[in-house]
């Protein structure tokens, strides 16, 4: 269903945020944040999950739990200070009490479950006291080696403060017994552990008797800590880590040019305001108190776990363990059976649009777009946007190559995107220097939407080629995320995109796109519009449908906009990945409402927006859209959404990444009234393995 002119909004203007009824109550956001990590957790529990892929998904969690204190509990603090602001004490305890829950319940499941099974294949980390005499000698050597060269203890005292410990580095701090060389009596070292030591080691096989033996790099440095301290006596010692508020602090409004802006912030990240400490549960309290008084944190800060105080770093241990039976079955996307590899793909695409569903169909078809695009002499321009590219990246590679074959390149590159700006940033210096047109987006707005658009000369005239994702331009996560990719050569489509990037470039008012929607501009406002119309399909006693599948819903207006049509009778589903701050389930309030969430060998990441206001073809709309239901992305971000007007790539999507997913009954959570989630099944039908299947069957 599309938009007739007259529903289309007159001018390209931001929307404005409607006011939102207090009518219900919502779930704490940093809560839902959390309740999402107790369904990764959970996955670590079953025992239908590989081994080492259950040790991965408490790496995921550990991860999780980092970018949470880095990026939402520091602002979480900062508005509980604020006088009169949202956030009480109240709130923050409750908040900091469910992050200690749940590290609680992330280590006992390690300590107790995961590491005695381990054990039981063979695969084993040994602490000092568990190793033999001859594994004790390889790693002294290893030591003498490789690690004890780049330590160097610092002993505290006024001429030698307190050092500056970078955000999530590993530390030791120890208390020593004596006299230092100059007579002094110093109780209070730090040793710093560089980085690039690897956390994780394996035995060789003549010392492993037969197993995979692993030791920690925290367990080495620990076994010889006395070596560092001639002369007196290591009474205590404790590993820890310090979180740090990881934002980038720049006044966009201020600053002359962005990109050297945040280089340079990008050096002092690692230093910002501490949020979290963990130490190991030795730790004697003393030194546990002497660390909060030196990072001025809370006693509620402190986390004492019952292990390595960074759990993601055994990822490493999971990618040297040599047992494929541990690991997810290998699985291959398919190629698209819709592009014949023998054809050019811009000569498909003149036959009709393409969609492919990532990760069961392989994302190698958007980079062969692009070669194409590159070797063509027809191709005159290439326009992308960047979010995530990754270090390494084929279409990054491919871009800087058409600028210097003379194509008018134009790239849009993200430099806000958190824990990425610096590669974004290399990217972007690469390509100015070969004359690419290198843009950053909107100041206080990143852009967050993901199009690549082509312009070929073909008998005289111009025609524009385009591809859309749900996902990053990022080949790698494109395996381990769901996403829809969109190839289209649709000449009112494409020219929706070609408004878009003119807009981004030249900050001038543009065509209001015909049909696709930007954030944040009018994606919020039609959003509301449609589901306004299922709701007076519903008080009409017509069909009235909604299912959105996204990552978090969290925006207020959409929430109450729900809340309306689920009232006037509309059933509602939906398939919401990470936090939902709607009650679903709420007597006269939610009680059409249902929210399941999907957590499975893959990230879920695919956006599908479905509603439905009566009987006829053209009472469905569907979208895809690389926005999640957040005010932050309606409001602060450049985002996208496009209807799926071919019917039957529109009942694809339905029957790919909608229907699967209400029926899933193996990898699906049920949200209750009161914001817990229960699982639905164990032994049911899963959604993912349902679509492996589909694409290896029909993979050529």
């Amino acid at each position: 269903m599309t938009l007739s002119p007259a529903e289309k909004p007159a001018a390209f203007v931001p929307s404005v945020v409607p006011p939102v009824a207090q009518s219900l109550k919502l779930f704490n956001r940093e809560c839902a944040i959390l309740e999402f990590n107790r369904r990764v957790l959970a996955q670590a529990e079953r025992e239908d999950v590989p081994l080492l892929e259950r040790l991965r998904y408490i790496c995921i969690v550990s991860s999780n739990l980092d970018e949470f204190f880095e990026v939402r509990f520091g602002d979480y603090i900062e508005a509980s200070r604020r006088p009169g602001g949202e956030v009480s004490d109240v709130d923050l305890q409750e908040v900091a009490a469910a992050a200690h829950e749940l590290v609680d319940r992330q280590y006992a499941l390690f300590n107790e479950v995961l590491m005695p099974a381990l054990e039981g294949e063979g695969i084993v980390i040994r602490n000092h006291a568990e190793r033999d005499a001859a594994q004790r000698q390889w790693v002294d050597q290893f030591f003498q080696r490789q690690v004890r060269p780049l330590l160097v203890p610092v002993g505290l005292d006024p001429a030698h403060p307190f050092p500056l410990v970078a955000n999530k580095s590993l530390n030791f701090i120890v208390k020593l017994n004596g006299r230092d060389a100059f007579g002094r009596e110093n109780s209070i070292a730090i040793v710093k552990v560089p980085r690039v030591l690897p956390r994780v080691i394996r035995l060789p096989e003549e010392v492993s008797g037969g197993q995979q033996v692993f030791v920690l790099l925290s367990s080495v440095i620990r076994a010889h800590l006395h070596e560092l301290f001639p002369g007196r006596t290591v009474e205590a010692f404790s590993q820890f880590r310090v979180t740090r508020d990881s934002d980038l602090a720049v006044d966009e409004e201020e600053v002359l040019n962005l990109r050297q802006a945040l280089r340079s912030s990008l050096t002092t990240r690692h230093f910002g305001q501490a949020i979290r400490l963990e130490v190991v549960s030795s730790c004697p309290p003393e030194l546990s108190s002497f660390l909060l008084a030196q990072f001025c944190l809370p006693a509620a800060a402190l986390y004492a776990v019952h292990g390595p105080v960074n759990l993601v770093r055994l990822n490493a241990l999971i990618d040297q363990a040599d047992a494929p039976a541990l690991r997810f079955p290998r699985f291959e996307p398919a190629w698209p059976a819709a592009l014949p590899r023998t054809l050019p793909i811009f000569s498909r695409l003149k036959q009709g649009d393409v969609l492919m569903h990532h990760p069961f169909e392989s994302f190698e078809p958007v980079v062969q777009m692009l070669r194409e695009a590159v070797l063509d002499p027809d191709v005159l321009a290439i326009k992308q946007t960047i979010y995530r590219a990754g270090t390494e990246s084929v279409l990054m590679e491919l871009l800087i190559e058409a600028a210097r074959r003379g194509k008018e390149v134009m790239v849009v590159v993200e430099l806000k995107a958190r824990f990425d700006e610096e590669a974004n940033i290399n990217w972007a210096e690469q390509l100015e220097k070969v004359g690419a047109q290198v843009v950053y987006g909107i100041v206080g707005l990143k852009t967050h939407a993901k199009l690549l658009l082509v312009t070929r000369r073909e008998e005289g005239r111009l025609r524009r080629y385009a591809h859309l994702s749900t996902g990053n331009y990022n080949a790698k996560t494109a395996r381990l995320y769901t996403d829809v990719g969109y190839l289209t050569a649709d000449p009112e489509l494409t020219a929706d995109a070609d408004a878009v990037f003119q807009q981004l470039a030249s900050l001038n008012r543009v065509r209001t796109p015909r049909h696709l929607l930007m954030a944040p501009f009018t994606l919020h406002r039609q959003m509301l519009r449609h589901i306004h119309q299922v709701a007076d399909a519903a008080r009409a006693g017509r069909t009235a449908r909604i299912v959105v599948k996204v990552n978090a819903l969290t925006d207020a207006a959409l929430i109450e906009a729900l809340l309306a049509a689920s009232q006037a009778g509309a059933r509602i589903d939906l398939i919401v990945r990470g936090a939902c701050v709607l009650p679903p389930g709420v007597p006269d309030a939610t009680d059409n409402i249902r929210v399941r969430s999907v957590v499975g060998r893959f990230l879920e990441h695919t956006r599908v927006l479905y509603f439905r206001c009566g009987e006829g073809e053209e009472d469905e709309a569907l979208y895809l859209s690389s926005a999640d239901w957040m005010s932050r992305n309606m409001f602060r971000r450049i985002e996208v959404a496009w209807p799926v007007r071919d019917a039957k790539l529109r009942q694809r999507v339905i029957d790919e990444c909608l229907v699967p997913y209400l029926h899933d009954a193996r990898d699906a959570w049920q949200q209750r009234s009161d914001g817990g989630y229960d699982r639905i099944g164990a032994d049911g039908p899963s959604a993912q393995q349902a679509l492996i299947e589909r694409y290896n069957t029909a993979a050529p």
